[in-house]
C-alpha cells in the first residue's frame, strides 16, 4: 500500500495541533507523579488538591452525557426518517453498520474476558473503593436475578422527566428512541422540535469540545495522583489493557473489514484501502471523525464512489457509526470491573455490549468523546465514573493514543459501508477506483 509522505506529515501536524496540550499533560503528570512518589510526605496536601481537580473533571464529563445522548438520538433518527433516500439506501446502511458494530463488541468482550487485563491492576485500586463498588454492583445484579421480565420493564419509563432527574440512562434512551421515531413520521410539523434538539446537540458538542480543551488540568491531575501512589510501575501493568484494545482494533481493521468487502461487494480490499489512505492518516492524526469527514468524502468521491452515496452514508456514519469506540468501551468497562474485583453475570456482559453500541452511536466525533459517553455504559451496572476515579485514571493515561487508533477504525468503517452500498446499487466507478496510478493527492 503506497503511503503519501506529504499526507503523513499533514496528519501528524494536525494531530500535534489538536492534541499537544493532552500529550504534555500526560507526560507532565507522569513525571511529577513519579517525583511525588519518591517524596510522599512533602506533597501530601497537593495530592489531595489534585485529587479534587481530577474528580471535578470527571463530574463535568458526567454533566454533559444526558443532553448529548438525548439530542444525538433525536437528531440522528429524525434526520434518517426525513431523508427521501431512506427506502433505497437507509436499510442497507443500518444493516451493514449494525453487523460491523455487533462484531466489534463481540470481539472486544471475548478478548477482555479471555486475557483479563484488569486483574493485574487490582493492586493499584484502594481496597475500600473496590469493596464499595463490589457491593454496589452485586446489589444491582441481585435485583436483576430471577427478574428478567422486570429488567425489561424497567427500561420503559413511567415518567420520562423523573428518569431524567434521576439520571436513569436506559429509560431515557428508550423514550428518546420512541420519541425520535414518532418525530420522523409526522412530517414537516416536527421541525420546531427537531430544530430545538439540533441546537441542543450543537451546544452539547461545543461544551464537549470545551471540556476537552480544558481536559489538560484534569488529565494532569488524574495521571499525577495515579503515578504518585504507585510510581511508574503502573504503566507496565496497564500495558496489557492497551495490548488487548490494540489487538481488538487490529482484528476489526484487518479481518472484519476485508471480510465485509469480500462477502457483500466486489470491491478489491487492497485497492480500497489505497483509495482512502489519506482520510485514515488524518483520522489518526486528529483523533476526530468529524474533522476527517470532508476528507473521507473527498477520498471516496474522487476514487469512484458516487456523490449520492457519499453524501448520505458518510455524514450519518460519522455521527452514528463508531464501532471502534464501541469495542473500546466494552473492553474498558469490563477492564474496570476486573480491576475492582467485580464478577459479572452473562446478562450484565450482554447489557454492557448493548449499551456500548448505543453509547458509541451517541458519541461526538471529537477527541476524547469516547470516554465521556462511557458513563452511559457504567450506568447499566449502577455505577458512575466518579465512583471509579482511580480506574478512570488508567483510561485517561493512555486514551490519547487509543483515541487516535479507534478514530482510524471508525473512519475506515464508514468508508467500507459506503463502498459496499455503492457496489450494491451500481454507484461505483470501478475504472476510476482500480486506476490507482492516476489518483490525485487529496491534501
Amino acid at each position: 500500500m503506497k503511503l503519501h509522505v506529504q499526507t503523513l506529515f499533514v496528519a501528524i501536524g494536525l494531530g500535534i495541533k489538536r492534541n499537544w496540550h493532552i500529550f504534555i499533560a500526560i507526560i507532565a503528570g507522569i513525571l511529577f507523579g513519579n517525583f511525588i512518589h519518591e517524596n510522599p510526605t512533602v506533597f501530601s496536601p497537593l495530592v489531595k488538591l489534585l485529587n479534587i481537580v481530577g474528580q471535578a473533571f470527571i463530574r463535568v464529563i458526567q454533566m454533559v452525557v444526558i443532553p448529548l445522548v438525548c439530542s444525538a438520538i433525536v437528531v440522528g433518527i429524525s434526520s434518517i426518517g426525513d431523508s427521501k433516500q431512506i427506502g433505497k439506501f437507509g436499510k442497507k446502511m443500518i444493516l451493514y453498520y449494525g453487523i460491523i458494530t455487533v462484531l466489534a463488541v463481540i470481539i472486544g468482550a471475548i478478548l477482555v474476558l479471555l486475557f483479563k487485563p484488569g486483574v493485574g491492576v487490582q493492586e493499584f485500586i484502594s481496597q475500600t473503593s473496590a469493596f464499595e463498588i463490589q457491593n454496589q454492583v452485586n446489589s444491582v445484579i441481585a435485583e436483576q436475578k430471577g427478574q428478567i421480565g422486570n429488567l425489561f420493564l424497567n427500561m420503559i419509563p413511567q415518567n420520562p422527566l423523573e428518569s431524567l432527574a434521576k439520571g436513569e440512562m436506559i429509560p431515557i434512551i428508550f423514550f428518546a428512541l420512541i420519541f425520535s421515531l414518532a418525530l420522523s413520521k409526522v412530517g414537516e410539523i416536527n421541525r420546531p422540535i427537531v430544530s430545538f434538539f439540533e441546537s441542543v446537540f450543537a451546544a452539547t458538542m461545543k461544551i464537549t469540545d470545551w471540556i476537552m480543551i480544558f481536559a489538560a488540568p484534569g488529565i494532569f491531575a488524574l495521571t499525577t495522583v495515579a503515578v504518585s501512589s504507585f510510581g511508574l510501575s503502573i504503566f507496565s501493568t496497564i500495558s496489557k489493557f492497551f495490548a488487548v484494545v490494540f489487538l481488538g482494533f487490529c482484528i476489526q481493521f484487518f479481518i472484519v473489514y476485508p471480510l465485509i468487502l469480500r462477502l457483500f461487494s466486489k470491491v478489491p480490499v487492497s485497492t480500497f484501502f489505497t483509495a482512502v489512505i489519506e482520510a485514515l492518516l488524518v483520522a489518526f492524526g486528529t483523533a476526530s471523525s468529524s474533522a476527517t469527514l470532508p476528507l473521507t468524502i473527498a477520498c471516496c468521491e474522487k476514487r469512484g464512489i458516487s456523490h449520492k452515496i457519499c453524501s448520505f452514508v458518510l455524514p450519518l456514519g460519522a455521527t452514528l457509526n463508531m464501532d471502534g469506540t464501541a469495542l473500546f468501551q466494552v473492553v474498558a468497562v469490563i477492564f474496570l470491573t476486573q480491576a475492582y474485583g467485580v464478577t459479572l453475570e452473562p446478562i450484565q456482559i450482554i447489557q454492557i455490549m448493548i449499551l456500548a453500541i448505543i453509547a458509541s452511536s451517541t458519541c461526538a466525533g471529537i477527541p476524547g468523546a469516547g470516554l465521556i459517553t462511557i458513563a452511559l455504559v457504567l450506568n447499566g451496572l449502577g455505577l458512575t465514573p466518579q465512583q471509579l476515579v482511580e480506574g478512570f485514571a488508567f483510561l485517561f493515561a493512555i486514551d490519547r493514543v487509543v483515541d487516535m487508533i479507534r478514530t482510524t477504525v471508525n473512519v475506515a468503517s464508514d468508508a467500507v459501508v459506503a463502498a459496499v452500498i455503492a457496489d450494491n446499487e451500481n454507484e461505483i466507478d470501478y475504472d476510476l477506483l482500480n486506476n490507482t496510478e492516476q489518483y490525485k493527492e487529496i491534501i
